[in-house]
């Protein structure tokens, strides 16, 4: 099955592939009722199609000063122009009103009070109306209310249209300009960086059209809204992913000035290992015994990194021990007269070398010599260093210190020993093969005198690098710090 087949192209997985559909599709519906949810409420609330609202100054009942009579008849005739309050009946006396009759909900009720104690003269208002709560008229009003906004849905259907057409269109175009690679690259040669400015193109694109189709419907009014909410959603969005952003950061940085080349030798927070590349999220290395190593953009960026290839003159050094009867001068001499006769050890800066140790029995002495990593591996360099220099001194009579142990054996012990010996038989000649065989064999003996530098690992890098190289982001035009 696809899932247990380790080499095959995840972006070729039909699961993936489906998702991914999944996803998109979900983004533009998102993206359309985020559209829609502003435009209907300003449908709901345009210009000239407001619901009924009474004004607020004071009615006058008649020309001159009010009475009872003028009271009853202003009202009566106020609620006869009114199909809902036609049947509420007006009592006027010594200016307090009483109304009468039945109506069909609370509001309207709560309307026609709110009518007669705005009337002029009027000292207060008695609430008699029934409320009759029939089926009629409740329903009537809200069916009305429905097929009143299906009108204003049906003539502000090419004006939806048009809002979406130049939302989609300005999208569409922002799309288009982010995929244009080509000027991106001439505008940065990094990868990463021109893949970034894309991105900010597209999204500038989609804010631009959803700006213009607001505008278009009337629904400025709610962008203050829509960008406070985006500013709280995306202040939550930003602790929430705030590991992730901190590293994106750190391969923005990275990518801008770069602490390393591919193929260079570096030690990054205690890993030791060759750059492989770095990518959006992390660097790749490869340790010397050949395995990736992934390590996090954001641990790059804050930890002391460690470079062997920036400088290829590196400095070995190593202890030798000798008698402390010897003159450790001589041995010094001597030792450092060997160490840079070698020909791959650098006579500048000059071998060195110090006392470090003066023990009962020993003297220790540390040698410390240059080599060019570039022409020398620094392994093989250092161990033919040490052999070199204890082979001279071992043969100008200085005596390399042996751990000492003291035995001590019982009657028995000592009486067992003394019998196994006659019984054994040591082939001295066998014991030597080895060191003839070694002697005598050239090829293996230039074979461990060879310090070039072991290729295994950059050609490996090499051809990891030459196919997938597009997701590099190391730039040898970018300056290194």
């Amino acid at each position: 099955m696809w899932f247990f087949n380790s080499n095959a192209d995840p972006t070729n997985c039909p699961v993936n592939t489906a998702l991914n559909t999944v996803l998109k599709l979900a983004a533009i519906f998102s993206v359309v009722a985020l559209f829609l949810l502003p435009l209907s409420v300003a449908l709901a609330n345009a210009p000239g199609e407001e619901p009924f609202k009474d004004p607020d100054p004071i009615i006058e009942a008649v020309a001159g000063k009010p009475t009872d009579e003028s009271i009853e008849t202003r009202l009566t005739s106020i609620y006869s122009q009114i199909e809902a309050l036609s049947t509420v009946k007006v009592t006027v006396k010594e200016g307090v009103v009483l109304l009468s009759g039945s109506v069909s909900n609370d509001s309207l009720a709560t309307r026609a009070l709110s009518l007669a104690i705005r009337i002029e003269g009027v000292v207060t208002v008695d609430d008699g109306i029934e409320r009759s709560l029939d089926l009629e008229g409740n329903v009537m009003p809200m069916v009305d209310q429905f097929l009143s906004d299906l009108q204003r849905w049906a003539r502000a259907l090419p004006l939806v249209a048009l809002a979406l057409t130049v939302f989609f269109f300005i999208a569409y175009l922002g799309h288009r300009l982010a995929k244009w690679s080509t000027l991106w690259r001439r505008l940065t040669p990094n990868p990463f960086l021109a893949e970034l400015l894309g991105q900010a193109v597209r999204i500038a694109a989609i804010l631009i059209g959803f700006v213009v189709s607001l505008n278009l419907v009337g629904a400025t009014a709610l962008m203050g809204t829509i960008l406070g909410g985006a500013g709280v959603a995306g202040l939550a969005i930003s602790f929430a992913v705030r590991d992730s952003m901190e590293n994106y950061i750190s391969s923005i940085m990275l990518s801008f000035r770069q602490p390393f080349r591919a193929n260079d030798h570096v030690v990054i927070d205690q890993h030791e290992g060759k750059v492989v590349r770095l990518t959006s999220r992390a660097t790749v290395l490869m340790t010397l015994d050949g395995n990736h190593l992934r390590i996090p953009n954001s641990t790059v960026f804050k930890a002391a990194i460690l470079n062997y290839t920036t400088n290829p003159e590196r400095r070995f050094e190593f202890e030798l021990g000798i008698d402390a009867d010897d003159d450790p001068i001589a041995a010094m001499k001597i030792g450092l007269d060997a160490v840079g006769g070698l020909a791959f050890v650098l006579n500048d800066p000059e071998p060195s070398a110090v006392i470090t140790v003066v023990g009962d029995s020993n003297i220790v002495i540390k040698f410390m010599a240059w080599v060019d990593q570039v022409q020398s591996d620094f392994g093989k360099a250092r161990s033919l260093a040490i052999r070199s220099a204890m082979d001279v001194l071992q043969e100008r009579g200085f005596t390399l210190p042996e751990p000492i142990y003291r035995l001590r054996f019982d009657q028995q012990q000592a009486k067992h020993l003394l019998e196994s010996k006659n019984t054994a038989t040591v082939d001295i000649n066998d014991a030597n093969i080895g060191k003839n065989s070694l002697s005598l064999n050239n090829d293996y003996m230039s074979e461990m005198l060879d310090v070039r530098p072991d290729t295994h690992l950059e050609e490996k890098i090499n051809d990891e690098r030459a196919l997938d190289g597009e997701n590099d982001l190391l730039d040898n035009q970018r300056p290194v710090e």
